[in-house]
């Protein structure tokens, strides 16, 4: 028999669940590079949304003067405008109404104009008179006028949303990511536990993202299989960009955003492609510190309306070491993840797009994942056992790239699903002594919306839906929960008067929940949320707040505790949130200061464990933040500050009650900086990770710096060079199990690593 602690997942015959991935990644790969092409872009709320998060997008720009067309251009596209002054005099651009990605717009902007243009890799557009060279560096022409860049940084959204966190395409190349943890490096609300991806955990503003609305391309992730494993194993080499709601969410973010809502968007044809053509790319890299081996393959192309995508990345390495130079057992790397994407746009603007994405992690870890061990192990457990844990991610969507008047759909269907395996190890007195477990969550998922244009802003009306399941299957006691939700929502992103932008919307659900001994409930409920920001000061002070009451439901338990003998009792009763958020932010001349204060009340959070269904817990977390920071033409500089406490049934949080619901985290501290020398081709920055001791956990310092090269006459090949944990700081992530457990050895994180990384396009 077992404790319900230490039910882990499979070993199934691990060639059968090897040749059953390998086949089912090669099948969607290879339809992709036949068929295939780009899901569906993140259709903006309105104008202002950030570039990083679309493809074809909205734009309404009158004939007017070139130079005052390309400004609008660079307010509703994002990007950054160089023109020269003599190009631009006497020159009127056409006009431009409809939705196209921004390379499409601006060259039908510039239609009839004796004018070229390119877009850099750093995100700047740059028109230059016909008979000029066209730049290719990134730098700025003699002469030119750099024109208003629009960009969105921290909490500020432009758009009503508050408390928004935008990572970009931009940001994740300058980061490099290689890990999720990688990708929030520098958002010290947002944080990571756990050195291992295959047990990596999100946690915003300490509360962990099972209690947040998560999707991948639109499709909603239920993801809740093993506490010793990561929620949503995500491959960040795939990732185009990443929004993440700290506390208030939108309606349309979709059912169960109690704590906020995380939106990862993975790369489209678009992103490498202005028209018809084909293409690809190779990258590369080498991580010193275990010899990690990183190498992927991505090929895409355009003709016409057809689009298709493939791409495929495969790690392989050794154990790490900490900082103290000690090997840390079961952190090897076997990762192989991959996407295929089709899609097709017919002449009347009608486009229908499919994507499938998967990852598989399949390597010896500690037999308890998210840990190097503990006191408490039984004596006959291995230090180290096999897991297999495959994540898969398939969207359909339709949408239309020329809306007219109050016609913007959107519809949506998706399935995704989480396998997590490996093995029990029974007591000796007990037959078998070893037998293969698996835990697996399901999500049939979708929704149905329309955005209304009007003068003063939008608003989105829609309906979702979600089948969700979670499974044990079992040698002794399988078991399974479902829930089921149909949810109506509404939500307006306004601007009702000069300076001021509105944010407020409401949903309707109505859930069906399923227990493990084929119990029922049924239950309905309404959110709310309503945020603004306004301009204090235009163009230097502005105020923003928001709150938002969120119904969520009863929530799936983890698979691996899933108990058929049990009753239930008490009965079981939705989870509901409030979370409020109250903040200022002031920007002059490339200086920027903001701070917030924050709070989320969590009611009746479920906590389930093997010996009963439930139990209730009320869940706060609480606190402020404060940024500062410079930007310059060629780079920046950014620290930012936050003090998070988070507590349970009103005493401090703990990492083991917390599982699925809260983590310490106190006070963590960033710096990063960057500067590109753009002549050269040459790119250096760093940054500076500082958490203070706080209750059992101990302090640390992480430094970390790059070195990044593009050759100015090859901009299709970048050179890097990274160098982690400068200072051989032997710590753990203040996110990680069990530091303050005391009979835990935590995972630590990597030594110092050098990674060597090349990228080529052709």
């Amino acid at each position: 028999m077992r404790s319900h602690n230490d039910r882990p997942n499979i070993t199934r015959a691990a060639t059968r669940v090897r040749t059953v991935f390998i086949t089912r990644l090669m099948v969607s790969t290879a339809a992709a590079l036949v068929l295939s092409l780009p899901q569906a872009a993140l259709q903006p709320a309105a104008a202002q949304q950030k570039t990083a998060r679309v493809g074809a997008m909205p734009f309404d720009i009158p004939a007017q003067s070139l130079a005052s067309a390309l400004n609008a251009f660079g307010r509703q596209s994002g990007l950054q405008v160089s023109l020269a002054a003599a190009t631009s005099r006497g020159a009127t651009s056409k006009a431009l109404k409809g939705r196209f990605t921004p390379q499409e717009a601006l060259a039908r902007l510039l239609e009839g104009t004796d004018t070229q243009h390119s877009i850099t890799l750093d995100g700047t557009a740059i028109v230059t008179a016909r008979h000029l060279s066209p730049l290719v560096t990134g730098s700025v022409e003699d002469g030119a006028t750099a024109l208003e860049r629009i960009t969105v940084d921290g909490e500020q959204t432009g758009d009503g949303d508050v408390a928004e966190v935008n990572i970009s395409a931009k940001d994740l190349e300058r980061k490099n990511p290689a890990t999720i943890q990688d990708v929030f490096r520098n958002e010290p609300s947002i944080k990571v536990g756990s050195s291992l991806p295959m047990s990596q955990k999100v946690y915003v503003h300490g509360i962990e993202e099972t209690n947040l609305a998560v999707s991948i391309d639109g499709s909603r992730q239920n993801n809740k299989v093993f506490h010793h494993n990561a929620t949503t194993l995500i491959d960040p080499s795939l990732l185009k960009a990443v929004s993440v709601d700290e506390g208030v969410a939108p309606a349309d973010a979709g059912p169960g955003a109690l704590a906020g809502s995380i939106e990862y968007e993975t790369k489209d044809v678009s992103d490498f492609l202005d028209g018809n053509g084909y293409g690809g790319f190779f990258n590369s890299s080498y991580n010193s510190n275990g010899n990690v081996f990183t190498n992927g393959f991505a090929g895409y192309g355009k003709q016409d309306g057809l689009e298709f995508l493939g791409y495929f990345n495969l790690g392989r390495g050794n154990e790490f070491s900490a900082g103290n130079g000690d090997k840390v057992p079961g952190t090897s790397t076997h990762f192989v993840s991959g996407i295929g994407k089709a899609a097709y746009e017919f002449e009347s603007g009608d486009r229908i797009e499919i994507s499938h994405e998967s990852i598989n992690d399949e390597a010896p870890r500690p037999f308890r994942a998210n840990m190097t061990g503990t006191t408490n192990a039984k004596p006959w457990e291995p230090l180290i056992r096999d897991y297999n844990l495959t994540r898969r991610n398939t969207v359909f969507t339709y949408t239309d790239t020329t809306p007219e008047g109050w016609w913007d759909p959107k519809l949506v269907l998706a399935y995704g699903d989480t396998e997590v395996g490996t093995t029990v190890w029974q007591n000796p007195r007990f037959t078998p002594l070893t037998y293969p477990v698996f835990g697996n969550t399901t999500t049939f998922n979708g929704k149905f919306e329309n955005r209304f244009n009007f003068d003063i802003g939008t608003v989105t009306a829609g309906i979702d839906f979600y089948n969700d399941k979670a499974e044990l299957i079992d040698l002794y006691d399988s078991g399974s929960e479902k829930a089921r939700n149909v949810g109506a929502y509404v939500q307006a992103r306004l601007q009702p008067f000069e300076h001021a932008r509105l944010s407020f919307g409401g949903r309707a659900d109505r859930q069906w929940f399923t227990g493990t001994g084929e119990q029922e409930w049924d239950n309905t409920g309404l959110s709310g949320n309503i945020s603004a920001e306004y301009d204090l000061i235009p163009e230097f002070l502005t105020a923003k707040a928001g709150y938002s009451h969120v119904w969520a439901g009863i929530p799936l338990a983890e698979n691996f505790i899933l108990n058929p003998g049990w009753t239930y009792l008490p009965e079981p009763i939705p989870t509901t949130s409030d979370n409020y958020t109250v903040g200022l932010v002031a920007k002059y001349e490339g200086f920027s200061v903001e701070g917030s204060v924050f709070r989320t009340d969590m009611d009746n959070a479920r906590e389930a464990r093997y010996g009963y269904a439930y139990k209730t817990r009320q869940v706060d977390s609480e606190g402020y933040s404060i940024g500062a920071g410079y930007d310059w033409a060629d780079g920046y500089v950014r620290l930012k500050y936050v003090d998070i406490d988070t507590r349970i049934d009103g005493t401090p949080a703990d990492s083991d009650t917390g599982n699925y619901l809260v983590t310490p985290v106190g006070k963590i501290i960033t710096v990063s900086a960057a500067h590109t020398f753009a002549d050269w081709g040459l790119t250096v920055g760093g940054d500076v990770e500082i958490a203070p001791k706080y209750e059992s956990f101990k302090a640390y310092e992480v430094v970390n710096t790059f070195l990044e090269y593009k050759p100015p006459n090859h901009q299709n090949l970048t050179l890097r060079a990274d160098v982690k944990n400068i200072f051989d700081e032997t710590y753990s992530d203040r996110a990680t199990y069990g530091q303050d457990q005391g009979v835990v050895t935590p995972l630590y994180q990597p030594g110092r690593s050098f990674v060597l990384s090349l990228r080529a396009t052709f």
